[in-house]
């Protein structure tokens, strides 16, 4: 086991996409492993694994540098620029669309790719699951995160697991304001949903364990709208989630999922639509641009060594959610464009919409 603390740090963006915003090109991913291969045999790095989700390029990397390093974050902004050139050469859809800003700056934070990290000292065995989501905002792990850490009728260990039964703290950013608060639960809940239940202002940064405040998730929380003050695409977040031995177990992790709950984003990123709990091979978002997918990624960590991907959806016990999700897509894409289906106007405010509106102001007549 390893002696000091190991660093998970998952980043990603969509460089390009193929065909249009479904997926990613095979020379992409090959592009970042090389990438990252040269970083590995550096030292930069410990390990790593490239996926995607639909459209965006994941970078799955531990290291020994803590949260928030410069090298690591640098390894990945120049990985997202190299895998642009490529976009550009195959005239791939929006490449480097995330990427905002013109040169690396120390972080990749409020540059555009979006960032999930958590450093810790690794137990005995140490399950980690990374969450991906392709057409959906940051919101979007609001209410599986609760389940997994605060609904006992999601996770028995909250009042089976003496090591849980004490509750966990949410970090709540208002992405609005730009200030974050924490919150303890089970005694602040009603304080907790309060906030996150309005997703698209307020979005869970990270959970830890009230008695030892042990980390025990990590969430991107990235406003690609409000980096770039319009709409320039997705949030598309990416999420990373410890599990056993005094965390919520694997299987109430996924559990969370099973609900394929309403999200923004989809189309345009201007739409509500169900998440939808898919294998590794069908993260591709095809009608109408979607709908928004979510993929798990399972790793066994071990002295830094990431053994894995096992794909955690990849099972039957996932069909009756994914039709679910397929039957309320249907009933929502028969709203056309009126609400709910479409976003409401706050919403829009950083998508095409306003320019729309823009020509009509003129021709309003007071009554």
């Amino acid at each position: 086991m390893a002696k000091g603390k190991i660093t998970i740090s998952v980043i990603k963006a969509d460089v390009g996409g193929f065909v249009g915003h479904s997926s990613s090109h095979p020379e992409i991913l090959e592009t970042a492993k090389d990438r990252l291969v040269n970083a590995r045999e550096k030292g930069s790095i410990i390990d790593f694994h490239v996926l995607r989700c639909g459209d965006d390029l994941e970078l799955i990397m531990t290291h020994d540098k803590g949260c928030d390093n410069k090298t690591i974050h640098e390894l990945a902004w120049n990985t997202f620029t190299a895998a642009t050139e490529v976009a550009k050469e195959l005239k791939l859809y929006g490449a480097g669309q995330d990427l905002l800003k013109d040169a690396f700056t120390g972080t990749v934070k409020g540059m555009g790719p979006g960032v999930a990290e958590m450093e810790f000292i690794e137990r005995k065995s140490e399950p980690v699951i990374v969450f991906m989501a392709d057409k959906t905002s940051s919101g979007a792990w609001n209410l599986p995160l609760y389940k997994i850490f605060g609904d006992p009728f999601n996770t028995a260990g909250l009042i089976i697991d003496p090591s849980m039964i004490e509750g966990f703290c949410f970090n709540v950013l208002d992405v609005k304001e730009g200030k974050s608060i924490t919150l303890s639960c089970p005694e602040e809940t009603y304080y907790l949903l309060a906030l996150i239940g309005a997703t698209s202002r307020y979005m869970v940064a990270s959970v830890y364990r009230k008695k030892d405040k042990e980390i025990t998730a990590s969430a991107s929380t990235e406003r690609l709208s409000q980096i770039a003050g319009k709409y320039v695409g997705k949030d598309d977040p990416v999420m990373i989630v410890r599990c056993q031995s005094g965390l919520p177990a694997v299987g109430e992790v996924l559990e969370a999922f099973s609900f394929p709950h309403l999200v923004s984003g989809w189309m345009r990123g201007s739409h509500h639509g169900p998440l939808m709990p898919v294998p590794f091979y069908e993260a591709n978002a095809v009608r109408f641009d979607g709908p928004p997918r979510v993929i798990a990624a399972g790793f066994q960590v071990s002295d830094g060594r990431l053994i894995g991907p096992h794909d955690m959806f990849d099972d039957p016990s996932f069909d009756l959610t994914r039709r679910k999700a397929g039957e309320i897509a249907e009933y929502m894409r028969r709203h056309g464009p009126f609400e709910p289906h479409r976003l409401p106007l706050e919403d829009m405010e950083y998508t095409t919409l306003p320019n729309v509106l823009e020509k009509l102001k003129d021709r309003f007549e007071k009554k």
